[in-house]
């Protein structure tokens, strides 16, 4: 008798907010971006509504960032305006001291209504919290007790497996140039990249999927940010769009032949462009597993 598929991952009881960064913070009312946005500080709005109690905490991560002072004080200006008073900061500057600094800050996110991860630099995200006791209570703490996480530029691409580190659009064109690795794994075989639109990202992100089509990518425009409830249902907000690409229906391509600057070609790529309040569910292609 053929035995039933188990199915036992856990179903998150948090949220994740992933936004391509240059969200409005209102700290520069005469930027473009601004002008353009018909509502001010929608993406900020959003991430405080999603958090129930009245009175939240907030723990803002800037860790990515090398102006990291400068960022928080945007943030907690940002935040307060928005309504969330209660704002502390987690930042490092090297793995020894995250790790010793571990039951500092799981103390502190274990009082946290939300998570906010600044942009910066995925890559020290990565490599600093990696393995860490924080990154497993912060995880414990999402997918157990309905921890709100966001995450904008950086701080979002560090939120998936795959994650892109290295490779920008001089190079995306050559097959093999685009530089990934494993991320946070607050979503895995999923794929974020931020700034989308405004710096022509579209083909490295290509590029990721046609090497592992079980993976989905979401490349999300500045401004815009898509919430994700239950580990899988996406939901738009913001002033932009956001692009999922997918490659379950890739027909053939050159991803292997690189090496000697060969122009990428993927034949049968899926692409759907999505704006405020569209919706839409993460494939589950790809067996749970621990």
């Amino acid at each position: 008798m053929k035995e039933k598929p188990i199915n036992k991952c856990p179903v998150p009881r948090g949220i994740i907010m992933v936004i391509g960064g240059h969200e409005d913070k209102g700290d520069t009312p005469d930027r473009e971006i601004t002008r353009q946005n018909k509502h001010p500080l929608d993406v900020l709005k959003s991430f405080r509504s999603l958090i129930k109690s009245n009175n939240p905490v907030l723990e803002i991560v800037t860790t990515a960032s090398s102006e990291g002072d400068e960022l928080f004080k945007e943030y907690v200006k940002g935040f307060n305006d928005v309504g969330i008073k209660n704002i502390n900061r987690i930042h490092h500057e090297d793995r020894q001291t995250a790790i010793n600094e571990g039951p500092t800050f799981i103390e502190r996110i274990s009082k946290a209504d939300a998570v906010f991860f600044s942009g910066g630099d995925q890559l020290k995200l990565t490599y600093l919290y990696g393995g860490t006791e924080f990154l497993l209570h912060l995880k414990q703490r999402y997918i157990h007790q309905g921890l709100l996480i966001g995450g904008t530029s950086a701080g979002a691409m560090a939120m998936s497996t795959p994650m892109i580190y290295a490779g920008n659009k001089d190079v995306q064109q050559f097959s093999g140039e685009i530089r990934i690795t494993t991320g946070l794994e607050f979503l895995k075989d999923v794929c974020i990249d931020t700034h989308f639109v405004d710096r022509g990202r579209f083909i490295r992100m290509a590029q990721v999927i046609v090497t592992n089509p079980t993976c989905i990518g979401i490349g999300i425009e500045e401004d815009t940010a898509m919430v994700i409830r239950n580990g899988i249902e996406g939901e738009v907000i913001g002033s932009g769009v956001v692009i999922i690409i997918q490659g379950h229906n890739i027909q053939n391509s050159n991803i292997t032949e690189f090496g000697d600057k060969e122009k990428i070609s993927i034949r049968g790529l899926d692409v759907d462009i999505l704006s405020q309040g569209d919706s839409f569910i993460i494939p589950q292609t790809n067996p749970p597993h621990i």
